[in-house]
């Protein structure tokens, strides 16, 4: 693996590890229904970085489940956590426009 690789990797991972964290402990003093969301997204983005981390380094095999040739598992885990703060804003949106 390039020097250059293993740097991106590990700053993911760092960041990823540092939000994660603080996301945790946001998650045990809100029950705001948005910030769980976004939250939540958080989440899974470092679990994502963690899973393609493993799987880079041959620790974990990804079972290639596709439907007509598309990777479901890989456009899943892709898609949740961008989803989750999407619906995290939206719910805050759609708050303040019932005021």
């Amino acid at each position: 693996m390039p020097y250059e690789e293993a740097v991106v990797i590990l700053a993911r991972l760092g960041v990823g590890a540092v939000a994660t964290f603080l996301a945790i402990l946001l998650w045990a003093r809100t029950r705001d229904t948005a910030w769980v969301f976004v939250i939540l997204g958080t989440i899974v983005a470092y679990g994502e970085a963690v899973l393609t981390t493993l799987e880079a380094f041959g620790i974990v095999r990804i079972a290639p489940i596709s439907i007509a040739g598309i990777p479901v598992f890989e456009v899943l885990l892709t898609v949740f956590p961008t989803a989750f703060i999407a619906v995290g804003f939206l719910i805050v949106i759609l708050r303040r426009r019932s005021r």
